[in-house]
């Protein structure tokens, strides 16, 4: 299996009695909204595991400028924030296959998406979790930002 290093991680701490909590995205800039939703993200359980898309899954869902950030030092800057516990990189379009190697008791997504098409929703609900979504911060977005450059 491609995420044996998650799916091992993610059983050692529900085997401690931990609720995990997985989101995802590219963060590619990190802003006041992208820190607010992690926060808030990491506050349904006991930590946060992040999928971050890599360089070639940004470029196809984002265009040939992106990410202006490369995987490893967006990793390195998600990682320094004292509320994101774990962070794996995932080369696909969507990080369904990592999702099922964690099988988190809360999938967590930003307010523009619909709970029921979230992906990953039917692993999270069909293994007892939630499936939630968190209304992000007015004004900030990435792409608004590489706008005003």
């Amino acid at each position: 299996m491609k995420y044996n290093e998650a799916e091992k991680f993610a059983r050692e701490q529900k085997l401690s009695g931990k609720k995990i909590v997985f989101t995802n995205g590219c963060f590619d800039i990190i802003h006041v909204g992208h820190v607010t939703y992690l926060e808030k993200a990491r506050s349904f359980g006991d930590l946060l595991i992040l999928g971050l898309n890599s360089d070639l899954s940004v470029k196809r869902l984002k265009g040939e400028n992106r990410p202006v950030n490369n995987e490893n030092a967006r990793k390195a800057v998600i990682e320094a924030l004292r509320f994101v516990d774990k962070v794996f990189i995932f080369d696909e379009d969507t990080p369904y296959e990592l999702i099922k190697a964690i099988k988190p008791n809360f999938l967590i997504k930003g307010g523009d998406y619909e709970v029921e098409k979230i992906v990953g929703a039917d692993i999270v609900n069909q293994n007892g979790g939630k499936v939630l979504t968190i209304p992000f911060v007015e004004g900030y977005s990435t792409s608004n930002i590489l706008k005003q450059v």
